[in-house]
């Protein structure tokens, strides 16, 4: 009966051995697979669910005085850059640019006028300087007639005198010259100080009859619109903003723990909320905050004074996305994001130390004023008379040697 019951107890314990074995085999498994997997995998990687999308809120603000005419835009629109947004009353810089063109055309003729007076100077030097001549040759014919009697010496003093009255009156007509050539000397209609100087006027009556028209500098959407119809606006006042979305990066706050492993240009895996898991975005390290978050925080934490606990800090890392796949997958400004980098590049430098060559960011919405504005100029000129050519070549001179291009309208 014993020897029965030990027979029949001896599978179950055999059973249980298997099972145990089993369960250890599994777990040991899952331990083997996951060292694998942190050794390989998961130790070069540092992620993050406190991460946002972020971007520039471009300021739409006016260069002059005016009143508010129309609203060319309204939030949410689309706009391209150049479009314009706000058209500004034009009367008063209209009359402004009339007044100047009208002074600049007056200091053309004006100077027009001198040029042609300084070659009637130099005509009458040259008739002065005939006449002291043929004072002096009539005074070497009579000179010897004084001396032989043959001539009465008052006629020879009346000769004298005419050489010296003929001499005074070429000095006077030098001198004449001389104050003409110091007004027009090495100078055209087109480059004279007074001409230049008038243009300048036209110049800055033009920028200011054209900046009444506000445009968009950069594609966008329109947000935060504040500016209204018939309102006063003046230089500087923010009337709405334009947010360029193919302009996007991601700001992802990492612990400070998890900076060490993080490199500038490690590749970046990224997951949009308003996508979920089904949309993945690429992107890369493109640099590092300055500091913590609470470091630059209106009340920064003063730590010295009362009970203290220390809480684990978190510093903004840059992560610049791919242009295509945010064309296909718009995004919003303040988005969550979840951010993962994969460390095993870890050769680059951990802060950036070179500075920008080029301009981070640059729009051409102005370029073309300051050309139709010399357009204008040279229009003036060439209309009273003056060589605009000129002016145009001195203008490219400039140009080049600012270094800078201006864009053709």
């Amino acid at each position: 009966m014993n020897d029965n019951n030990k027979a029949i107890a001896k599978p179950p314990n055999g059973r249980r051995r298997r099972l145990l074995s089993l369960l250890f085999g599994l777990f040991l498994a899952v331990g083997i697979g996951y060292g694998a997997y942190w050794t390989l995998v998961a130790r070069y990687v540092e992620s993050t669910d406190d991460a946002y999308v972020g971007g520039n809120l471009v300021q739409i603000t006016p260069q002059v005085a005016g009143t508010v005419l129309a609203i060319g835009a309204d939030d949410t629109d689309f706009v391209k850059a150049g479009q314009t947004l706000v058209e500004l009353d034009q009367a008063d810089s209209r009359v402004a640019l009339e007044q100047a063109e009208a002074a600049l055309a007056t200091s053309v003729r004006q100077v027009r006028n001198l040029i042609a007076t300084t070659a009637e100077t130099e005509a009458n030097v040259q008739l002065r300087a005939t006449e002291f001549e043929r004072a002096r040759a009539d005074l070497a014919r009579r000179a010897p007639l004084a001396q032989s009697g043959a001539l009465p010496a008052e006629e020879l003093q009346h000769a004298r005198d005419a050489v010296a009255s003929s001499q005074a009156a070429l000095d006077v007509a030098k001198q004449q010259l001389a104050a003409k050539k110091a007004l027009v000397d090495h100078t055209t209609p087109a480059t004279h100080p007074e001409v230049e100087n008038a243009a300048a006027r036209v110049r800055e009556a033009y920028l200011a009859y054209a900046r009444t028209a506000i445009p968009a500098p950069v594609s966008g959407i329109v947000a935060k619109r504040s500016v209204q119809l018939g309102q006063r606006v003046a230089p500087g006042m923010t009337l709405m903003a334009v947010i360029p979305l193919d302009q996007l990066w991601v700001d992802a706050n990492f612990k400070e723990r998890q900076l060490p492993e993080l490199r500038i240009g490690q590749p970046v895996k990224l997951t949009a909320d308003i996508y979920g898991g089904a949309v993945e975005f690429h992107g890369r390290v493109a640099g590092f905050g300055a500091g913590t978050g609470s470091a630059f925080a209106l009340l920064p934490p003063q730590n010295a004074t009362g009970n203290w606990i220390k809480v684990v800090q978190r510093v903004p890392v840059r992560i610049a996305l791919d242009a295509q796949e945010l064309a296909q997958h718009p995004l919003q400004i303040g988005l969550s994001m979840e951010v993962e980098v994969d460390t095993h590049e870890r050769n680059s430098k951990a802060t950036q130390k070179a500075a920008r060559s080029t301009p981070a960011y640059q729009t051409k919405a102005y370029a073309t004023q300051g050309e139709l504005a010399d357009r204008r100029v040279a229009a003036v000129i060439s209309a009273n008379g003056g060589d605009a050519r000129a002016l145009a070549r001195r203008a490219k001179q400039a140009a080049q040697g600012a270094g800078g291009t201006r864009a053709a309208p």
